[in-house]
């Protein structure tokens, strides 16, 4: 393991909650309390979105030629961190509070500044286009994304929390604030947290 990672909770595999009730109460939340997450929550919904589920190493979404190209970030109060499946652990970027800087990058939607953590969802397109090429490799990308980022919401649902995705945002101050490598794109944002209460 990265001595400079920080390990999450064992994620569980069974809950109190069907499929079927997390589908019907799944729906898109914008508003949030401001409570930060527990972090053996935070790894339940990491792990649901690109955990690892056996010893040979495949995930927990269907991924083409599993080449794996999706990395994860996550934005919260306390840091920019990076999530690594094979420790199923944290790792930090950037201490600090830049939800308001995701927010502005996302063209000034406030409950990203809100919510206590966003995931960000990025690629790294060559992992796919070495055996795909680059004509391909892109739908299989969003599929993939579309495929995890379920996964997480679904989770979500399912611990009684809100979340909701959102594709619009500035690509490049996104991959600037997450200082991601060269060959990662930002995709999706995923905020997450307890809905805020009915008034």
């Amino acid at each position: 393991m990265n001595t400079l990672s920080k390990p999450l909770p064992v994620p569980r595999i069974s809950g109190d909650v069907s499929v079927e009730h997390a589908i019907h109460v799944r729906q898109s939340i914008r508003s949030y309390q401001d409570h930060p997450l527990e972090e053996k929550d935070l790894g339940q919904l990491l792990w649901a979105a690109q955990g690892i589920r056996n010893a040979q190493g495949y995930r927990n979404v269907p991924s083409a030629g599993a080449l794996y190209p999706l990395e994860l970030y996550t934005v919260s109060a306390v840091a920019i961190s990076h999530y690594l499946p094979a420790d199923h652990s944290l790792i930090n970027i950037m201490e600090g509070d830049f939800r308001l800087e995701l927010a502005r990058a996302a063209l000034e939607q406030e409950f990203i500044a809100q919510a206590p953590v966003t995931i960000v969802f990025t690629a790294v397109p060559a992992r796919t286009e070495v055996r795909y090429g680059k004509d391909r490799s892109p739908r299989y990308i969003d599929l993939e994304i579309g495929h995890a980022a379920q996964n997480l919401m679904l989770q979500a649902a399912a611990l009684e929390l809100g979340s909701v995705a959102v594709g619009a945002f500035h690509d490049e101050e996104v991959a600037t604030l997450l200082a991601l490598p060269k060959d990662t794109i930002p995709i999706y944002l995923v905020p997450v947290g307890y809905p805020a209460l009915s008034s």
